[in-house]
This record gives C-alpha cells, structure tokens and sequence, in this order.
C-alpha cells in the first residue's frame, strides 16, 4: 500500500545558502556546508512519523560548469551524514535549458522517487523555500509548505501553507498528519 512522504529541497531549507543579488547559491564544497538552525530538530520530529524524508534538489551549477557532479555528492553525502533519517536525495544536474522532466518546477524528482519508494504522492507533502518547489510538489499531486525568504519568488506560487523555517513547516505537517 502506497505511503506518504515528506519531500524536502535541500539549499535553504536543510542547510545555509550564500544570496547574491537576491539569488541564493549552494555551498560549492563540503567544507561550506552549514546546516541550518533548527533543522536537526525538526528532521528528528518527523522521523519520528515513520514516513520517508526525501530531499529533492537542482544543482544547475553542474550544468553549467561551476560545480562538479562529485562535490555535489559528497555535499549530499555529508548532510545525510549529520542528519540520518533523511532516506533518500534525488539530484537533478541539469540547467533549465536542458529541459529535462527532472528539474523543479518540473516534477519528475517527486514521481521518481515515489516509483522507487512506493508514496502516495497525494497524501505527500513538498517543502522548499522557492516557487519553483511549490510548482513542483503540487505537480505531482502533493501539499505544498513555502519557506517564505526573499528570494522565494512567493508571487509566483500558491501554496498551501507558507512558513519562516523547517521547524515552522513541520508543525504544520505533524498538525495536518494527525487530521487524515
């Protein structure tokens, strides 16, 4: 039987990004890699669920030879390594002219992963802290959490619910999980 998941984008909402003339850029090594206040926390509360925590997230910057694939891993790598209970990332390396049915807005990261790991997408829910992650998750049929920052691009979206942090938006998932 299909089960929910908790889709999260990685770069500001897990960790800290770098925001240059208002758009936020990832870590570009592993050594630069903070994990945001509060996140350890809230990952660990929705552990606690027994639901899939999956990490979906564009690295463009492969794309565009900024970044190689290998550092990109090893970033992930070491953010599941600090926090655990996230199951799952899914990367997409591509840049938006590439076109490609796996980079948010898109929501092939989402469908992949419900595929290999049996979600019910409808039942699922996607937070991230751009539009782009909100177009995304209600494209494959989940609720949507904004983190609402300034480089969000908020009034390109609709979501569900909009919140300051990760910490924020799992209150409002436990909250939602307990109605259904």
């Amino acid at each position: 039987m299909p089960i929910p998941a908790i889709f999260i984008d990685r770069d500001g909402v897990l960790n800290e990004t770098v925001v240059i003339n208002g758009v936020p850029h990832p870590p570009q090594l592993v050594g630069e890699l903070q994990i945001l206040p509060g996140v350890e926390e809230a990952i660990g509360q929705l552990a606690l669920q027994n639901l899939p925590l999956i990490v979906v997230t564009n690295q463009p910057d492969v794309a565009r030879g900024l970044q190689s694939r290998e550092e990109v891993e090893r970033i992930n790598d070491a953010l599941h390594k600090s926090l655990p209970k996230l199951m799952a990332f899914f990367t997409c390396f591509h840049d938006t002219p590439d076109n490609c049915n796996c980079r948010k807005p898109k929501p092939g990261l989402l469908t992949e992963a419900a595929r290999a790991y049996n979600i019910d997408l409808s039942r699922s829910f996607m937070v991230g802290d751009r539009w782009s992650d909100v177009v995304a998750g209600q494209a494959a049929g989940c609720r949507t959490v904004l983190i609402d920052l300034p480089h969000s691009k908020a009034d390109r979206c609709e979501p569900d619910f909009r919140v300051r942090d990760l910490p924020g938006a799992v209150e409002i998932i436990l909250r939602e999980l307990q109605r259904t």
